[in-house]
């Protein structure tokens, strides 16, 4: 059964998941303790193994620190898109943007590794008409997104692209 207004099909197991998710205490918990888990577990895996993989796609992002210089990994949900990749700086809804985020606006070649492969990208910030029907889709895929922008403050959750930088 799908819940109103999501076109996805999601199995009980996803729902319940997905609503633990989108609670403070979900958000809490896959900010402080799956991430940290992740960051060894994704890259032991080559991105196919992920504590939170049976809810939504789990990558890891690679990139440089904008203050330290050094190689920052970060472990969150992502979007396919054809050959891009599609980012969600929502930070759980906080009223701050996610480091990743001002790390990779200071840095935007990053990499990105799912599902056995890992690339080189450029980032970039989606906006307009784009930005809406990529607000749609990650919405699709993760409808916690919506509650998360209703935490923020007025902080308007960037929608991230990677784009192959071949």
């Amino acid at each position: 059964m799908e819940e109103e207004g999501q076109r996805r099909p999601m199995s009980r197991f996803q729902r319940v998941a997905e609503n633990f998710a989108k609670s403070r205490a979900g958000g809490w918990y896959f900010i402080n303790i799956a991430n940290r888990v992740d960051r060894l577990l994704l890259p032991l895996t080559r991105g196919r193994m992920s504590l939170s993989g049976q809810i939504v796609p789990i990558g890891l992002l690679k990139v440089i620190g904008a203050k330290s210089g050094k190689e920052r990994h970060t472990p969150l949900t992502y979007l396919p898109d054809g050959e891009r990749v599609v980012l969600t700086a929502s930070k759980g809804g906080s009223p701050k943007h996610p480091a990743w985020y001002h790390n990779l606006r200071a840095n935007p070649e990053v990499r990105f590794l799912a599902r056995g492969k890992e690339g080189t990208y450029r980032a970039r910030v989606a906006e307009g008409e784009e930005r809406a029907r990529l607000w749609a889709e990650v919405n699709d895929l993760y409808a916690g997104y919506e509650t998360y922008q209703g935490r923020t403050g007025g902080r308007r959750i960037p929608i991230v692209v990677l784009e192959p930088a071949d």
